[in-house]
Parts: C-alpha cells; structure tokens; sequence
C-alpha cells in the first residue's frame, strides 16, 4: 500500500475579482457597501491619502493665488475678538509686524493642510479601532480602521473640491475664513460675532462632514462584524463629544 501523503487539492481561485483603486473611490459616493466590503479583501488606502493631498494643495494654490493669505488672516481675525482687540491697540508699525506674521503663519498651516488631515484622520481611525473593537467587541483591525476612515473622508475632499472651483471661479472671495469657507453648515448661518459656543456647535452641523460620519459607520459595519447601530452609537457619540468640547474651548479663547 503507498505510503505517499494525500495532498490536498489547491484552493479554487476567487471568481469575484477586487475592486481598482478609481472604482473604490467612486463607489464610496456612489455604492459605499462595495467599497467597505472591497476593504475586507484589501484595506489599502493610499488611494483616498493622494487624492486628498492633490486636491489640498489645488485648494491652498487657488485661495492663494485668489484671496492671499492676508485678506485671510484679516477675515480670521474677525472672529477672534480678544485677539484682535489686542492686535487694534498695537502702534501701526506693531500692527502692520503682527498681520504680516499672521499671514506667514497662515500660509505655512495651509500649506500642510493635506498632510495635517491625513495625520488627524489616522489618529480618529485609532481611536475608533479601540472603542469598537475593545468597547464592542468587533473583529476589526487597524489597517481596516484607517481604511475605512480614509475613504469615509472623501466628502469633505469633495467639499475642498468644490471651494477651490468657487473661489477659482470668483464665487468665493470676500470674508473667505478656512474655518468656514462655503455656506454648508448651520454656522454659515449664524452672526460669528455673536454667540460663539453656538457658532462653533453650528461648523460641525455641515452637510459634508455628517455625510462623512455617516460613511464611516457605515464603512465600519461592512468592514467588520460590527452591528450598524453599534457603529452609528460609536461614530455619531465621538463627532458630539468633539464639537461640543472644541466649540466650548472656541468660546473660551476666541
């Protein structure tokens, strides 16, 4: 009788074929569950990281080149009243340092603004990966966490796509902040004067940034074995707990 080992055969190739980078990114507006699915077999997302930094530094080109950042620094001001009551008391000459300090500055964050999101939306990924996957039990992994995060973030992309076109095309330009650059949340609303703990609660009311969050709940369920509710639960109760404490310290410092 042989002696020889029974191999087994080899796995069936898997007739269902990964979704392209450009499909992926077009299914996450158009058929987010591919897109959060696809992420299971492959949580690249480099894809999302590049356009996101194309389309930053087309944005940043254009209010540049549009509005200057000194006309941006000045809008800017304008909601800080304590700063620029400070700023007001200055002699002209003190004045005109401080202005021309606050547009180098303003220019040099705008600038890194593409690599200042990447690095923010993978600290959020983070701390979703360990609310959902030490608070809920999930399945999830890192690398699926930022996967989701990066692709879920790809409205506000578009939102940064479409302020470049609108400034570009002369739309946007007088009292232009990066704060609040398009009329798309309750804050475009608001007198910025005015109540500023409202204000700030109003800048995250946004169109893009809620289509965002719920993108990534949903993201997050398809990519794991997260319950949607739970998701919505874990996404929806960091996004309140931020606004509420960033529009509180916006109060206190503006």
């Amino acid at each position: 009788m042989s002696t020889d080992a029974i191999v087994p055969p080899p796995p069936a190739p898997d007739p269902t074929p990964g979704l392209s980078e450009p499909v992926r990114i077009i299914d996450a507006f158009v058929a987010p569950s591919k897109t959060f699915t696809d992420i299971r077999r492959n949580a690249w997302w480099c894809g999302p990281v590049v356009l996101s930094i194309l389309v930053s530094v087309f944005y940043v080109a254009m209010v540049d080149q549009k509005i200057g950042f000194r006309t941006v620094s000045e809008n800017t001001l304008k909601l800080q009243p304590k700063n620029a009551d400070r700023i007001d008391k200055m002699e002209p000459d003190k004045r005109e340092e401080a202005m021309q300090l606050q547009a180098k500055i303003t220019g040099y964050v705008s600038w890194g603004f593409g690599a200042i999101g990447i690095i923010y939306l993978v600290v959020v990924a983070l701390i979703l990966f360990v609310t959902f996957k030490f608070g809920f039990g999930s399945d999830l992994t890192v690398s699926r966490t930022i996967a989701v995060v990066m692709y879920a973030s790809l409205p506000l992309t578009l939102k940064s796509l479409l302020t470049a076109a609108l400034v570009a095309a002369g739309v946007v330009g007088e009292g232009f902040t990066f704060q609040n650059p398009i009329a798309t949340n309750l804050a475009s609303f608001l007198d910025p004067a005015g109540n500023k703990f409202l204000y700030g609660i109003g800048t995250n009311l946004d169109v893009f940034y809620i289509w965002a969050l719920v993108l990534t709940a949903i993201g997050l369920s398809y990519a794991s074995s997260l319950k949607r509710q739970s998701a919505y639960l874990g996404v929806f109760g960091w996004a309140l707990l931020v606004a509420v404490g960033g529009a509180a310290v916006g109060a206190a410092f503006s």
